[in-house]
């Protein structure tokens, strides 16, 4: 019951600030090359892996499926929150959006050349993580890869640390311990970004984007 009721709670708090969130994160990725840049790195992965399918899921206002969709990959978005996925419609009418939770997603299995999590696990309860990134897994096509945004934990012995998010309760994450849980659940972490805070950043947190990939049948499981 408690996910259950995080979730619901996640989602009124991001149906009630959809309108003004869209306004003010829409192009924040015109002012950041070097998200520009992972995003970028991970579609020529997803392309040379042969499936430029991918799931945008927590995709908010839908301005970063969009941007994946200009780099040449089939994208669509997954959020939880209807208003959200309602403002992603209005705004980009040429894609797919759709109402979903991340803990039961409802898409096939292995069908996915690509998977883009940013900054979508950090309302998730630590405990209840493993489960959505076990989806992440099952979703992926062998070969797939995910790539997972988040904001650093400064202590290594609390790897899930509470924040104060201004819209509903959040964690930041140890990128080791969280590379730990990619592994546990099958993906093998390939390259990671960490970008510094700047002094214009409203949080002093390191961001984080870590790259994964699912074994293909024949290789080694990914923590074996």
């Amino acid at each position: 019951m408690v996910e259950h009721d995080v979730l619901g709670a996640t989602r009124e708090a991001y149906d009630a600030v959809a309108l003004t969130y869209a306004q003010l994160f829409r192009d924040t990725l015109r002012d950041s090359p070097l998200d520009r840049a992972v995003l970028g790195a991970f579609a020529e992965l997803v392309r040379a892996g042969g499936d430029g399918r991918v799931a945008d899921l927590g995709c908010g206002p839908g301005h970063v499926t969009a941007h994946l969709d200009g780099l040449g990959l089939s994208a669509f978005g997954v959020d939880a929150s209807p208003a959200m996925i309602e403002s992603a419609r209005q705004a980009y009418p040429g894609l797919r959006f759709d109402v979903g939770s991340m803990a039961a997603l409802d898409i096939a299995d292995g069908v996915l050349g690509g998977v883009l999590s940013r900054w979508s696990i950090i309302h998730t309860p630590p405990q209840e993580v493993p489960v959505i990134l076990g989806e992440f897994h099952r979703v992926l096509a062998p070969g797939g890869h995910l790539l997972i945004g988040f904001s650093a934990s400064d202590d290594p012995s609390h790897p899930a640390q509470v924040f104060d998010h201004t819209v509903a309760p959040a964690y930041r994450w140890w990128p080791d311990h969280l590379a730990a849980m990619l592994r546990e659940s099958g993906l093998a972490e390939v390259a990671r970004m960490v970008r510094e805070p700047q002094p214009t950043d409203r949080r002093q947190f390191q961001e984080v984007h870590l790259l994964a990939r699912k074994a293909r049948a024949g290789e080694a499981r990914a923590n074996a």
